[in-house]
């Protein structure tokens, strides 16, 4: 097994070549839109997984995803090649939903910054439930003594303090 942070590296050399490739090598029109965002490679530099995005809509995703498909031959020749590995890992394309997600989130945000401003346009006119103030004060704690409670705390119906 490989150290982690060899496959680290031989990820982002994989990226790379796999980018370069498909930029030379490859002669398929339906991968021009396409943006190779991840790569990552097991611990036994067996198998390498690429994270790709496509500028489009679903269709030109399904027609990228085909493409990559019939060319991942060549593109493990050029990984190959180009690295110093004893065995050639196998590639495997996967869709990157890290733009459908962060989109997402930017949705949620302009909702909550929507409910926030109506939140702020309610709260300019409003005014205190109670006073203005709602802490007691030590003038306010000297008037509210009860004649009739102990000194424990304790109210007796005669008035009478704690007798031990």
């Amino acid at each position: 097994m490989a150290d982690p942070a060899r496959a680290a590296r031989l990820a982002q050399r994989i990226k790379v070549v796999v980018a370069e490739a498909l930029r030379r090598r490859v002669k398929d029109p339906r991968i021009e839109a396409i943006t190779i965002t991840d790569a990552r490679v097991t611990n036994d530099l067996q198998h390498a997984t690429l994270y790709y995005t496509v500028l489009g809509d679903s269709e030109q995703v399904a027609e990228t995803r085909k493409a990559l498909e019939s060319a991942k031959g060549v593109l493990r020749k050029e990984v190959g090649r180009n690295l110093t590995v004893r065995l050639t890992p196998t590639l495997e394309f996967v869709p990157d939903e890290i733009p459908v997600n962060a989109g997402h989130l930017e949705d949620l945000l302009r909702a909550a910054k929507e409910r926030d401003a109506e939140v702020a346009a309610l709260a300019q006119g409003a005014t205190f439930a109670g006073d203005a103030d709602p802490y007691r004060t030590e003038d306010a704690e000297d008037s509210d003594e009860d004649p009739e409670q102990g000194s424990d705390g304790t109210n007796r119906p005669d008035g009478s303090e704690n007798q031990h």
